[in-house]
């Protein structure tokens, strides 16, 4: 009687050991396969970005020497500095040589290395984008689910509609509209750049200087994004709501606002991780709006100016960087989903 028990938990251990086993092989050969289609995709981003900014209306060195007084040796001595004088193909495989040392070219605009230029950019647009998403998200996944609990209420048709209006505005008028306001009307918020011109700031006034220029880009970019967080949290929300587990809990005697945050809040919030994740990198990536409207110095300015040229080189690395950060954030929201649901382990 005693050894029939005993073999039962070594084959038990034994199970356990092979099914950790197996879910930790599916789980690297799930990120591994994750991980070939981002590179699938930046290979085509790289790709798509060269051929796709070539067919763009324009002559770089004709919008340079614009207005200058120029003979056609001059030209064409500076269609040779910026390989313009090769083949399509010769700058492609130029392209792509300098690309795999890490070097994204010269700007012809700055005449600066676009590296160095991504590099001073970036840290206005992580500023602005960071602290939108965070409004952005918070805000949404509140009201969301304050919205699917009292659904049919007047708060509930209130919020959902003024979100929905808010995210159909185009975000170049908002913008605009705030502006107007705020800048022209009232004159009581800064309305362009980073920081007050000629204002030699630093410590405490630098920052609540630089604050009051963030005011209206980022009220612009929550009001057009947090719709999307308020009808996913509400649309899961509400089928959490019929969960029989809910009905247990109120069973129990727990208070309804218990059941709310305890319960059903944690279970409803799993689809919006990959709306958070993709939104992310979708919102560095679409700050070239806002950034111009405000002229806010960040990657999306830079290239709304490199547009004008067209400034190829600077065109193809800002194109690059905002591909690769949302392609990198939708590789972490799909390892993350498989962690956290268990469905998609089992699949």
């Amino acid at each position: 009687m005693s050894s029939a028990p005993g073999a039962q938990d070594v084959a038990a251990t034994e199970t356990d050991r092979t099914d950790d086993v197996r879910q930790g092989t599916s789980f690297w050969r799930y990120a591994g396969r994750k991980a070939g289609g981002a590179l699938v995709s930046l290979a085509m981003v790289v790709v798509l970005g060269f051929f796709a900014f070539r067919i763009l209306p324009g002559d770089p060195v004709l919008t340079l020497t614009r207005g200058k007084r120029v003979d056609a040796e001059q030209v064409a001595a500076l269609r040779r500095e910026f390989g313009l004088d090769e083949s399509l193909w010769n700058q492609f495989l130029i392209y792509l040589r300098n690309l795999s040392h890490g070097d994204l070219g010269d700007s012809y605009t700055f005449r600066r290395p676009v590296a160095d230029l991504i590099y001073d950019h970036l840290g206005p647009t992580l500023l602005l984008t960071g602290v939108s998403a965070v409004l952005a998200i918070a805000l949404g996944l509140w009201v969301g689910q304050k919205a699917a609990w009292r659904r049919e209420s007047f708060f509930d048709r209130a919020s959902t509609g003024t979100a929905l209006v808010l995210w159909s505005v185009p975000t170049f008028w908002l913008g605009l509209l705030l502006l107007l306001i705020f800048g022209g009307t009232l004159q009581i918020l800064p309305t362009a750049g980073m920081v007050t011109t000629g204002l030699d700031a630093t410590g405490i006034d630098y920052v609540v200087d630089v604050a009051r220029h963030l005011v209206l880009p980022v009220i612009t970019m929550v009001a057009v994004t947090y719709a999307q967080y308020v009808l996913v949290m509400r649309a899961s929300l509400i089928e959490e709501m019929t969960s029989d587990y809910l009905v247990t809990a109120r069973a129990k005697g727990l208070r309804e606002d218990l059941v709310r945050r305890r319960h059903a809040i944690p279970n409803a919030l799993l689809p919006t991780v990959t709306l958070v994740f993709m939104h992310i990198g979708g919102l560095i990536s679409g700050a070239v709006t806002v950034e111009t409207v405000f002229s806010w110095p960040g990657l999306g300015y830079l290239t709304f100016q490199a547009l004008t040229g067209p400034d190829l080189p600077l065109l193809q690395g800002t194109f690059v960087v905002f591909s690769f950060i949302v392609i990198v954030m939708n590789f972490i929201a799909d390892l993350l989903y498989r962690v956290l649901d268990p469905r998609v382990r089992a699949a």
